[in-house]
């Protein structure tokens, strides 16, 4: 299993990949594990027992979604490695030009959709650190807003990154519907993290 470590060194390398779908996949991991303390924190102490079972519900939720995008990384890096190889393929005759540009083609499509999983991803974790900051515990709204912070700025991230594949697809059909779903999920997050932040910001607030 890679550490923390070895992965930020191959990511600080000058290697292709990773890159920052894969970190955004690592950033939005970190909130969902927020997430999944926060919950098993106040599923545990008997001060919020009214809310013990909506707490246990969302461990089990967010851990699964941390297992989503620690996967999600591994499918970005793949994809975007699918690219860089069409990138070297042959284009010396028109034959060879011609796979070339379906080749790579569909490996961009298919490194903008792998961020736009990660999106949605991300999304569900928000909506998550949402749900957990219901339970009152004020000692870890900090905590639970940090989480829906980071699954935002992942799926922020992430967004960049389909747009970046975006520049160099042909198929209009596909940047449109990829498009179309990308900015329904940066709307939705939006609209989230601004109640999460409202919500957060009074239990922070000093009495």
């Amino acid at each position: 299993m890679e550490s923390l470590d070895e992965y930020t060194a191959r990511l600080a390398s000058d290697a292709p990949v990773p890159g920052g779908g894969s970190a955004a996949a690592v950033v939005g991991a970190l909130g969902a594990a927020l997430v999944a303390m926060v919950a098993r924190i106040c599923g545990a102490n008997p001060k919020y027992e009214e809310y013990a079972t909506d707490a246990h519900s969302i461990v089990a939720a967010a851990d699964a979604l941390r297992d989503e995008l620690t996967a999600a990384r591994g499918r970005d890096e793949r994809a975007f490695a699918e690219v860089v190889a069409a990138q070297r393929l042959p284009k010396a005759t028109p034959e060879e030009r011609a796979a070339r540009t379906n080749a790579l083609e569909a490996a961009l499509r298919a490194a903008a959709e792998a961020p736009l999983e990660a999106a949605e991803t991300a999304l569900r974790v928000l909506h998550l650190a949402a749900r957990v900051l219901k339970i009152p515990n004020r000692n870890l709204a900090g905590d639970a807003g940090c989480g829906a912070e980071f699954a935002f700025a992942a799926l922020t991230a992430c967004a960049y990154n389909v747009r970046v594949n975006h520049r160099y697809m042909r198929d209009e059909g596909a940047i449109a519907a990829q498009s179309e779903v990308l900015e329904r999920y940066e709307n939705e997050a939006a609209a989230m993290l601004a109640q999460v932040r409202t919500v957060v910001n009074a239990a922070l607030a000093r009495s």
